[in-house]
């Protein structure tokens, strides 16, 4: 009897031991595969890359604003047709109001103890996925997609149309299309790019109506990469 009761116990004991063992071998399975997941980008075989790029974008519709736009994405070329890093901004806003503004501040209920401005700094953070079109040791076309999220860098109300933007972050989405131009016969990577772009930001937007805005933009611009 008691070494029927030993063997149950000792089954019991492994029985429970079964999903540590299982789970410990996942853990010692993901720690194996770590280091040829990061040697291709400590080896170089994954080549590091940077653009730095500076536009200009101009809205359409009701809320009417102007955007100078400098950013730098830093990241990988995966292959020679494949480019994906992060970057971040600073994107110079000047927006544009009515002129009956003040009329409708009064009329919507305007918080008058927050002062406003129409000129206000962004700082988008983003995802940067690059596709290039094309031998790189020549002129060829690029197609850029950028997503992420982009911050008001002050707390004023922001004048825009014919009401005022108070939230102080956004969704960021900025594709771009363009040529790419090499600069060094001997090292491709370096070159420039000449682009064309669309601009979404969205945010909540408080007024009398609680509804929501999207800004809509298109653009230039000149970028390097290395």
């Amino acid at each position: 009897m008691r070494i029927t009761t030993i063997i149950k116990g000792c089954l019991l004991a492994l029985m429970t031991s079964l999903p540590l063992t299982q789970a410990n071998a996942q853990y010692y399975e993901i720690a194996n595969r770590l280091p040829s997941l990061i040697s291709p980008a400590l080896s170089g075989s994954m080549k590091y890359k940077g653009l730095v790029e500076a536009g200009y974008n101009k809205t359409v519709g009701t809320y009417n604003s102007d955007f100078f736009e400098i950013s730098t994405s830093q990241g990988f070329q995966y292959s020679n047709w494949f480019f994906m890093g992060v970057g971040l901004g600073v994107d110079v806003l000047f927006a544009h109001h009515n002129d009956n503004w003040g009329n409708w501040q009064r009329a919507s209920g305007f918080d008058f103890n927050h002062s406003s401005t129409t000129t206000a700094a962004m700082m988008p953070l983003f995802t940067d996925f690059r596709f290039t079109l094309g031998n790189t040791s020549s002129a060829s076309f690029f197609i850029d997609l950028k997503v992420g999220c982009s911050f008001l860098l002050s707390n004023k109300y922001i004048e825009i149309g014919n009401g005022y933007l108070t939230n102080q972050q956004y969704f960021y989405l900025h594709p771009s299309i363009g040529i790419r131009i090499p600069t060094n016969s001997k090292n491709p990577k370096q070159a420039v790019d000449i682009g064309l772009n669309y601009k979404l930001l969205t945010s909540n937007y408080w007024n009398s109506w609680d509804r929501n805005i999207t800004l809509n933009g298109f653009g230039a611009s000149v970028a390097y990469e290395w």
